[in-house]
Order: structure tokens, then C-alpha cells, then sequence
């Protein structure tokens, strides 16, 4: 498979390519040239397929013209360690669970097979050189990132975190781990530390001194394997019978974990559409309305991972559907909430069902609960375990969130951040002294 780049400057790139430079040298986001589509009789028997089965051949898929295909089934099933349910919240609506890896967030299954296939890159290619993997998080991609790199072999992990903007244990979960594992704590929002991202990757100087790469959703081997869990949800949903008129919604930030579930659309997965649950950050919303693409000033909200006003794969969604707005806008719609709805719908959610939600997964649910239609079923991506955000939780719905023994864990560890500036000039002469 080779990839090309959204901006369509730079030169084809192999998968290793892809996933060693993370960005593509015109700043573009790497495409895969083909998308495969699945065979019909795949979904005909899909319910009776095991989670890390239906996996592996969406892996083959993507993946199996460059990775040699009992290592990639061995990646697949070392990172699916953990499963990723549906859950019955009322009658037409159900969450899909991905908090039961190893961070209690979604973005440990595409950490852990990033991380386990830069790895297969280094060791099984002879490839000596240290990778320095640059990572901006608005809260659960630096914890799920510093975990699955934690300890992997020639391999050093930068997480770049914006102070005082995610919460206390999501920042305990990267800045304890020490290893292989440094924290920067950037004095802006998360906007600025994934721009010093990418400005690291476009300075020449930095790049002799360092291979760099990312492990944001902007690398394909970071979002495109979050499609396996998609794929589980439709069999898990046929299995219930529930699966026709299927409408999937997912609170989206920098856009990863949606285009993700669009790729396995295109690979024939049969979702009715798609709806785009935003926070105050409304950029992808007001798109949809108008047709014209404005990024903002990133807003802090209780819903902080999805805190983005200049959403990354936002070019791949446009470069999926040759950048029309008729297209994008017929298979899915949006929706935004301010905080007061937030806190509206974890309080109902829970009153009513009995279920929490975390503030993220809370903004899912009532994009379903307001616009599903008649003889639709909806599943909503619960993206992070609610005791992440104990605090904001339990403030809004007067509970006392059990903190699995997990996160405890982390929370018993010592910081260990270095701290730094939003200048550019900050970040490369840290880094050019290591």
C-alpha cells in the first residue's frame, strides 16, 4: 500500500514511512492510496466472530500488503487485550464501552498496535536508530500513548500537555512513568501543543539532530486500527438483532476517532450515518451548517479532551469525500453542547438509566437522545471511564465515583514534567539537548 498526502506536495510513502514520519514533509496527513472493500458474506456471518477476530481482517485490510500477516494477527491480538462492549442505555440507545484497556480510555487500541507496529519496524528491519515519538494530548491521548510505549525498546516518548487543562489523574497517568516517558508541560491549550508538534516535524535543524515522530491521530497507525472496535459494535448490535438503521455518534475533538469509523464505512461496514457530538468547540458543527470551515481560539470545557478549535484530520475527512460539503453533510450530522447541556445529560442519563457516562460520552448520548429518528438504534462511543473525571462527575451528579484500582495506581506516583513556554524556540532547544 502506498500513502499520499492530503496536500498532495509530497512524494508517495511506504507504510513505515507513514507511520516512522508521522507528517507528511508538505504538512499534510498521509492516505492510504486504496481503501478495500469487504466481502458481503464478511458482514453476512459477523455476529458469530470473536472482537480480535473481526480485528485481523480489518487489519489485512489495511495493513496486510506491508506487514507480514502472523506478526500483524500477533500485534492485533496483543493490543485487543481487552474487549470493547455494547451496553444497553435505553431500548434504542447503547454504549459502546472503550474504557476497559490498560488507561480506561479508546485511545489505548490505537496506541498499543502503534506502538507494537513501530516496534516491528525497528526490530524486524534491522533499524538501530532511536525514534523520538512527539505526542500533544488534551487529556487521554498522552496517557494511553505513555503507556503502550512505556518500555518499548529504542523508542522515547515526549507527551506535550497543556497546563492545567486536563484533569489530575488523566496528567497522573503520563507524568509518573518516568523510563522512556518525559512530560512537557506547556504553558498554553492543547491548539499550541499540538502546533509545536508539527513545527518540530518541519525544522530541518531538529530532524539531523533526532528522528522524530508522532503518536497523535495524525500518524495512520494511531487512528486507522480505532475502526476495529466499529466493526465489533456492528456485530455485537447484529448479534442483538438491533443492527439495521444502525447511527453511530462520537464525541469528537481532533477528529481521529470519527474518521477512523467513516474508513470502515468505506470498507463497506454497514452504518446508516454518522453524528459528530461536539462541545463548545464547535468548529466541525458550524461546518455542517454553512458549508465554510473557520477554525476558532480553542474554549475550555468540562468535556476537555475534545477541547480542539482546529481539528487535524479534519483534511482527511475532506479529502475522503473529494472535499464535498453535500457528501460530508448526507451521512453525517452534528451536534454541540455547552457545559450546562454537559451537565444536563450526565444528570439525566444517570437519573433515568441508571448509567454514567463520563462528560464526553454524556455529549453522545444526547446527540442520539435529540436526533434519532423513528426505527433508528444509536450507539454512542463512551470514550473514557467517568472516574477519570471524578471530580467534575461527581460534582454534577452527586455521586462518589469509584476510582478503579488502576488509576489509584498512578495517582500514587510522583510528577515529573519539565515545563516550558508555547514558543517554538522553547521546545527545539530542549529537545536539541537531548
Amino acid at each position: 500500500m502506498r500513502y499520499y498526502s492530503t496536500n498532495h506536495q509530497a512524494p508517495m510513502a511506504t507504510l513505515e514511512e507513514a507511520v516512522v514520519n508521522g507528517l507528511a514533509p508538505d504538512r499534510g496527513l498521509y492516505m492510504p492510496e486504496t481503501i478495500h472493500r469487504l466481502p458481503d458474506e464478511f458482514f453476512e456471518g459477523i455476529e458469530h466472530l470473536r472482537f480480535q477476530d473481526i480485528a485481523c481482517v480489518v487489519a489485512d485490510a489495511f495493513f496486510g500488503e506491508d506487514v507480514e500477516q502472523d506478526a500483524l494477527h500477533e500485534i492485533v491480538w496483543d493490543t485487543l487485550q481487552f474487549d470493547c462492549p455494547v451496553v444497553e442505555v435505553t431500548p434504542t440507545i447503547y454504549s459502546l464501552e472503550l474504557f476497559h484497556g490498560p488507561t480506561l480510555a479508546f485511545k489505548d487500541v490505537g496506541a498499543r498496535f502503534m506502538a507494537r507496529l513501530l516496534q516491528y519496524f525497528l526490530t524486524c528491519r534491522g533499524n538501530d536508530e532511536r525514534i523520538n515519538v512527539l505526542v500533544a494530548t488534551s487529556g487521554d491521548t498522552g496517557s494511553a500513548v505513555a503507556n503502550g510505549f512505556l518500555g518499548v525498546e529504542g523508542i522515547h516518548v515526549y507527551v506535550l500537555y497543556p497546563k492545567g487543562k486536563v484533569s489530575p489523574i488523566q496528567e497522573c497517568q503520563f507524568t509518573t512513568l518516568g523510563q522512556n516517558i518525559t512530560a512537557l508541560e506547556i504553558d498554553g491549550v492543547f491548539d499550541d501543543c499540538q502546533r509545536l508538534v508539527k513545527s518540530a516535524f518541519m525544522d530541518s535543524e531538529l530532524n539531523r539532530h533526532m528522528r522524530l515522530t508522532s503518536a497523535n491521530s495524525i500518524n495512520v497507525a494511531r487512528f486507522l486500527p480505532q475502526a476495529f472496535y466499529y466493526f465489533n459494535a456492528y456485530a455485537r448490535m447484529k448479534e442483538l438483532g438491533k443492527a439495521d438503521r444502525l447511527v453511530v455518534c462520537v464525541p469528537s475533538g481532533n477528529f481521529g476517532n470519527i474518521t477512523a469509523a467513516l474508513f470502515g464505512h468505506r470498507m463497506g461496514l454497514p452504518i446508516s450515518r454518522f453524528i459528530a457530538a461536539n462541545n463548545s468547540n464547535d468548529v466541525f458543527y458550524q461546518y455542517l451548517q454553512t458549508g465554510e470551515y473557520h477554525p476558532q481560539p480553542t474554549r475550555q470545557t468540562l468535556a476537555n479532551a475534545m477541547d480542539v478549535g482546529d481539528p487535524s484530520n479534519f483534511a482527511r475527512v475532506i479529502d475522503l469525500y473529494g472535499g464535498s460539503h453535500e457528501r460530508i453533510a448526507s451521512l453525517i450530522g452534528g451536534a454541540a453542547y455547552t457545559d450546562y447541556s454537559i451537565r444536563a445529560a450526565l444528570r439525566e442519563c444517570y437519573e433515568s438509566h441508571h448509567y454514567l457516562c463520563d462528560p464526553h460520552g454524556a455529549c453522545g448520548y444526547q446527540a442520539l437522545k435529540d436526533l434519532l429518528l423513528p426505527g433508528e438504534t444509536g450507539v454512542f462511543c463512551e470514550t473514557a471511564h467517568p472516574a477519570k473525571f471524578k471530580e467534575k462527575v461527581d460534582a454534577t451528579v452527586g455521586t462518589d465515583t469509584a476510582i478503579p484500582e488502576r488509576l489509584a495506581a498512578f495517582m500514587r506516583g510522583t510528577k515529573q514534567s519539565v515545563a516550558l513556554g508555547k514558543d517554538f524556540g522553547d521546545l527545539k532547544a530542549y529537545l536539541l539537548k537531548q
